[in-house]
């Protein structure tokens, strides 16, 4: 890149610098700003932005609500097109090609605030969800539980316990906190027609459908499929390279 034109000094013998001058000069100044600057970054936000509302995005996660799956301060990898084709910056489908299946970890617009969060679908439309006692129960039917060791995650907070949780072909950890107040048993309910049931996987520290409702299909922005990158929040952000580029069952 050029430098700009008014780091060129005037000799010692230049004319005193005049309003026309100066003038000139701002110009010059704001011919190179936008060659050399703001066009070029310009162009590059018209392309990469588009691209990043309707194929491919991040997300962020400050809380623990999908512990053990994701930790705190953890960036996630959001699939747009894994179920649909969106217009970019909206919510409107331009084409669709499946559903979320029971089991996903979807990034979602809260119904109640609007806000960005990432849960876990288990119930789907036409599904009864139910839990007792922390037990989730899909159709009349118990889910099965199998011991899941997490020393690093479960000793975090006194009494919490983990256990792999068997929802359909996505086994997955959940985490459950028997010493904090929280609704540990719900419904049964009956999942409408276009909308989902969805839980964190930390089921005792989670703002879900049991407290924000079903989630409507439009709502559900795109699939959360990987880790991009981890930050121990705990410990002055140091990065948690084990859990780089790594899957999320």
């Amino acid at each position: 890149q050029n430098p700009p034109p008014f780091l060129f000094s005037e000799p010692s013998s230049a004319p005193r610098v005049t309003a026309p001058h100066m003038k000139a000069k701002l110009r010059r100044l704001a011919a190179w700003l936008w060659r050399e600057w703001v066009r070029p970054i310009t162009l590059a936000a018209a392309i990469v932005f588009p691209l990043k509302s309707a194929l491919a995005d991040w997300n962020y996660v400050p809380s623990g609500s999908m512990e053990p799956s994701i930790r705190p301060g953890e960036l996630v990898l959001v699939n747009k097109l894994a179920y649909d084709l969106k217009v970019p910056f909206t919510t409107r489908h331009l084409a669709e090609w499946g559903d979320p299946a029971r089991g996903d970890v979807v990034v979602l617009y809260s119904p109640a605030d609007g806000e960005r969060l990432v849960k876990r679908v288990v119930g789907l439309p036409g599904d009864t969800v139910e839990m007792r006692d922390e037990r989730l129960w899909i159709n009349g039917r118990a889910l099965d539980y199998l011991p899941a060791g997490a020393p690093d995650i479960a000793g975090a907070e006194p009494g919490a316990i983990v256990a792999t949780e068997l929802l359909g072909a996505r086994p997955h950890a959940i985490k459950v906190l028997p010493t904090k107040p929280a609704l540990r048993t719900f419904g049964p309910v009956r999942v409408p027609a276009g909308q989902y049931f969805v839980l964190g996987d930390n089921r005792d520290n989670s703002n879900d459908s049991r407290y924000i409702g079903f989630i409507e299909r439009r709502r559900i922005i795109g699939r959360a499929t990987a880790v991009i990158a981890s930050l121990d929040l705990e410990h002055y952000g140091k990065p948690r390279l084990n859990r780089f580029f790594g899957s999320i069952p």
